[in-house]
């Protein structure tokens, strides 16, 4: 398994009216770490984009446990549990305050993709390779599934405290 952390401050701009970080900030700082993760492995966007190969979303979740307010330092923590597989990987991401509460969970599926057709594409060799020390034999087996949706959620008047 591989995680990174990311540290991000939260900016006025991207709190709504209630004094919440508007909810679809939470990709955009999925991205940030998912972009920061893949820099400290030495895999770089921007050189992938040049070979022809893109990464567009395949499906996006979030659950929402607590809300991030203006100001909170937040630690947006990138979990990869699984290798990638075929053309996809599977980011998860938990979302914690200061005080260590975990505020939001989340994942990407990511598709490798053709930046000239759109069409998937397998996994570029050498990012297989930078991650493949990160996981054991037994973690390699089995299709690439979102995880299942946590049962312990606390009820939205979690928000109002």
């Amino acid at each position: 398994m591989y995680s990174s952390d990311t540290h991000i401050r939260v900016r006025y701009a991207e709190t709504d009216q209630m004094g919440y970080v508007y909810h679809g900030n939470y990709a955009a700082y999925f991205e940030v770490c998912r972009t920061e993760a893949f820099r400290q492995l030495g895999i770089s966007y921007k050189a992938l984009e040049a070979e022809g190969v893109g990464m567009p979303v395949g499906e996006i979740r979030t659950r929402f446990r607590r809300p991030a307010r203006y100001d909170d330092l937040l630690t947006v923590r990138l979990l990869l549990r699984q290798p990638p597989e075929g053309t996809r990987i599977l980011f998860e991401y938990e979302i914690y305050n200061e005080a260590q509460v975990l505020l939001t969970e989340g994942h990407t599926l990511m598709v490798f993709a053709s930046m000239s057709t759109g069409r998937p594409v397998p996994i570029p060799a050498d990012i297989a390779a930078k991650l493949a020390p990160y996981f054991s034999d037994d973690e390699t087996a089995g299709p690439l599934t979102p995880p299942a949706t946590p049962t312990d959620a606390p009820a939205p008047a979690a928000f109002l405290s």
